[in-house]
This record gives structure tokens, sequence and C-alpha cells, in this order.
């Protein structure tokens, strides 16, 4: 998935979007979506039913979200309740979903999305997929894991560094369930020209350090960077599916 933005704004974004399975994984349980104004990538539970259906079922709704936004000036609305709303809809959704198909019935997905009005970034995210922001040569997370092992860290009961191999850091504590959704991290911020915003399922995080994602991801256009990552993950076993989306803050 590549697309280029045109319109006449401060800021205009140039993205590709990719996901595989990995090399561990039979079913790809995780989707994407990308345009001008909307960054989404969401990755179904494991050890939950139908976790591609949930992910899918999430992007679903915000690709709609987008469509209605299309003939909005979005300069002159409040981006952060906009996307909170998108995210509450998902929440009713997969309710629905698991009300007609009752073998979906608990199903549950991570979801980190952006929302670009040209200026200022909307950002919303639950789970354990990740948001960065390349700027001046420097990987910056900004998104915070919702898993008991990011929860241990900031307690002190465990490093940073024991967080890399521990046995259950994959352990959700927030989710978007069909039984009952949690409350996102909302927040809105102001991108800087040049900026490389990367959004990721943690198949790539699982395979490669965040070293080695910066070094790939400094070198290239959004077009070539994603196979590369998707690569990488791969080279380091491939232990999950992989999604990624990396887009570009340009001078409109």
């Amino acid at each position: 998935m590549v697309g280029m933005v045109t319109e006449q704004t401060r800021f205009t974004l140039r993205y590709s979007a990719g996901s595989d399975p990995g090399r561990r994984r039979s079913i790809n349980e995780d989707s994407v979506y990308a345009s001008g104004r909307l960054l989404v990538v969401a990755d179904g539970i494991g050890g939950q039913p139908h976790g591609e259906v949930a992910s899918a079922t999430a992007v679903s709704v915000l690709a709609s979200l987008d469509s209605e936004l299309r003939t909005l000036d979005l300069t002159s609305l409040d981006l952060p309740p906009l996307l909170a709303d998108g995210v509450r809809r998902i929440g009713d959704r997969l309710a629905e979903v698991a009300e007609q198909t009752p073998a979906t019935q608990g199903m549950g997905t991570t979801l980190t999305t952006l929302l670009f009005d040209g200026t200022r970034f909307a950002a919303a995210h639950v789970g354990d997929s990740r948001g960065y922001v390349l700027r001046a040569g420097e990987l910056q997370r900004i998104t915070r894991d919702h898993t008991l092992v990011q929860a241990l860290v900031e307690d002190g009961r465990i490093t940073a560094e024991d967080a890399v191999d521990h046995p259950r850091r994959s352990l959700l504590m927030k989710a978007l369930l069909s039984t009952g959704s949690a409350e996102p991290d909302v927040w809105e911020f102001t991108p800087e020209p040049d900026d490389r915003y990367l959004l990721c399922s943690d198949g790539l995080t699982a395979g490669a350090t965040e070293p080695a994602i910066r070094d790939v991801l400094a070198e290239g256009t959004p077009e070539e960077v994603v196979p590369r990552l998707i690569d990488l993950a791969n080279e380091g076993g491939g232990p999950d599916n992989i999604t990624i989306v990396v887009a570009d803050v340009i001078p409109a």
C-alpha cells in the first residue's frame, strides 16, 4: 500500500505500509490502513478466538471514519475527541460482531493510530503495538506498552533489559475486546518537518532491536524502508506477524 498526498496544507505525508505473517505463524492476525489523514496498525490478540477478525474490524471502523472526514476541514476540529470516538466505535462494533457470530466472542486487538490534519497529529493507542518518531537521527518511542512487563519496569521490579526476554512480555493489561474495551491513551502533538513516523505491531520489535530498526529507518523512502524492516524482523526469527506503516512529514 503506497500513496502520496498533495493537499495544499502546511505539511503533507508520504507513506507506505506492509504486512507479513512472519516465519512462525500460519495466519496473519494483523491489519493495517494508511491514508493522508489516518495511519492504523492493529494486532489481533493471539490465544483469543479470531484475532484476525478483531483487527480487521478495528481497521474497517477507522477506514469508515476516514471516509467521513474527507469532506471536512480537520484544522477546525478538535482531533483527540474525534479519534477517541472512532476507538469507541471499534469497541461497539466488536461487541456487535461477537453477538452475531458467537464463535468470535472474546476476540480482541491492539490499536495504534495517528490522525493528521496537515499541522497536528492526534494519537490513540491501546496494547503493545508501538509508535515511534525518527527525528534528527534519533529514534523515540511515542507510545507506552500496556503490558505486565512494562508495568514491572515502571515499578522498578525488573530492568528494561530484563523485559526484552521476559517470558510474560506479551501479556497485555489493556486491549480492545468484544467483551468490553479498555480506554485508550489519546493525545495530540505537533510534528516537525522531516519527521519520520513508524507504527508497528510487536512482530517487528520481537524480531529486531531498536538500534537496528533505527538504522534501517534512517535510509531510503517509506516505500523502500517498509520491506527492509519486514526482512529485518524475519532475519531475527520472524516470531510473530509483522505489520508496519512508515510516514514522512514533508513541508507542502
